[in-house]
């Protein structure tokens, strides 16, 4: 149970423990809703992060943009999560640094999206749980919004935000658990945004029986910046300006995050790396192989 979730309730909730010294981050979450026609929405993007990118900020915008044109609905808040640490993945920096650079981003690249540390900072937790929680310190915690010229309070849906990789495991046998599906899809919905080269028809098929909570964005202008990446540009002593928000890169470069950290790589990152030195060594310097 959160700091702020136990100044507002005596009784604490058994379904969720917290960090130490953790409060639930809301300064940017608009509680007063605009248009009391539309139902009210928070955008939660759970991810490695390792690092943050232009492209899950990117994400949140797109998202708004799709709200906007496309649906009934009007965000009331951004929010990043990054996993724990116990997610053990390839190239998963410790939580500390990217909880650090998540809230760079968030504070001065944004002026609406926030970082929130639960996840992060203890035992690996199911993304079901996590929308869980976000549900229960927005709405049951805080109230959820308020209507304009009026007490009435009125419940913040919780939405997932993700890359089109995460539907393609959800549509996977065997990857997610079908009670976890049913409460990421069916309860809370997800807003996919469209990545390069991904069958977004064929990954859906299979989760057709929550087709009107998954809501598919196209990505207007094609962006396949990744983590893994600028991890390698940072391996190999490349920039990444404009890749990052620039205090981010600031962090990377103050604390010499990645440049040595050959874990960040799994066996194929390593192959293609090997392969392209070993097609700029055959093709020689100044032919225009060598230069692609």
């Amino acid at each position: 149970m959160s700091a702020a979730s136990q100044q507002d309730n005596d009784t604490p909730n058994p379904r969720f423990t917290a960090p130490p010294n953790y409060t639930f981050p809301h300064h940017r979450l608009n509680l007063l809703q605009r248009h009391p026609e539309k139902q009210p929405i928070i955008l939660v993007a759970c991810g490695s992060f390792s690092p943050v990118t232009y492209l899950h900020l990117r994400m949140f915008e797109m998202a708004v943009d799709y709200v906007r044109q496309n649906t009934d609905f009007e965000v009331m808040g951004g929010y990043m999560s990054p996993v724990s640490d116990q997610y053990k993945k390839p190239g998963l920096l410790s939580a500390h640094h990217r909880v650090n650079m998540c809230t760079l981003a968030t504070e001065q690249a944004s002026q609406w999206l926030m970082l929130d540390p639960w996840e992060a900072f203890q035992s690996y937790q199911r993304t079901a749980v996590v929308l869980d929680h976000f549900d229960h310190e927005i709405n049951t915690v805080l109230g959820g919004t308020q209507l304009p010229s009026s007490p009435e309070r009125r419940h913040i849906r919780v939405v997932l935000l993700a890359g089109s990789d995460l539907i393609s495991t959800m549509s996977e046998p065997g990857v997610w658990s079908e009670k976890d599906l049913d409460h990421i899809l069916g309860k809370y919905g997800t807003f996919i945004i469209e990545r390069a080269g991904s069958d977004m028809d064929h990954a859906t098929e299979s989760l057709a029986r929550w087709c009107h909570n998954i809501f598919l964005v196209p990505q207007l202008i094609q962006n396949d910046v990744s983590s893994t990446k600028v991890r390698l540009f940072l391996r190999r002593g490349l920039s990444v300006r404009y890749l990052l928000p620039a205090p981010v890169i600031d962090y990377i470069e103050e604390h010499d995050l990645y440049a040595d950290d050959a874990s960040s790589f799994d066996k194929k990152d390593k192959e293609r790396e090997r392969a392209r030195d070993d097609a700029w060594r055959r093709a020689g310097p100044g032919t225009p192989s060598a230069a692609a």
